[in-house]
């Protein structure tokens, strides 16, 4: 796990040598976003209707904790949330390997706190429109890369 940026990614497919890995990425992860939203919002809905429908007047609160466990979660088990494993895009670390449980939790609280302030939001999604690898900001941190799923090119 990786607390710093890292330059060292000699272990991942060459974004120049090796397109294929990284062409629709960005795209793919906006749509892994959308449907992993879809779900997460269902989950919630459930998870806050059970209890005589109290949870609704914390249903933020309720969604925070159903996004963290399903992300966490999901990105331990499978190296993917399951929006991403129907779009085919996985996430790897530096070294090219799947996230393990640490990694996975730094990656998603860096999604989350970059997604609750404005400006880190946006320099994250410029980041993975430009940058070679279209890292964001908490991937960036995490020394997290999204590919197309070797198994799927």
């Amino acid at each position: 796990m990786s607390f710093t940026m890292n330059d060292s990614y000699d272990a991942l497919p060459d974004p120049k040598m090796q397109p294929a890995f990284y062409d629709g990425v960005g795209v793919k992860r906006l749509l892994a976003w959308v449907l992993d939203t879809v779900i997460i919002g269902a989950i919630a809905v459930v998870v806050a209707s059970i209890p005589l429908f109290l949870l609704w007047f914390i249903f933020p609160l309720v969604f925070l904790v159903i996004s963290l466990i399903y992300r966490i979660g999901t990105i331990r088990a499978f190296s993917a949330t399951l929006g991403m494993r129907v779009f085919n895009i996985e996430l790897r670390d530096h070294h090219g390997q799947q996230l393990d449980g640490s990694t996975a939790a730094m990656h998603t609280i860096g999604f989350m706190i970059a997604s609750a302030f404005f400006i880190p939001q946006v320099a994250s999604v410029v980041l993975m429109l430009m940058s070679e690898r279209g890292q964001g900001l908490h991937d960036m941190f995490t020394g997290v890369v999204a590919i197309n799923s070797p198994g799927k090119l």
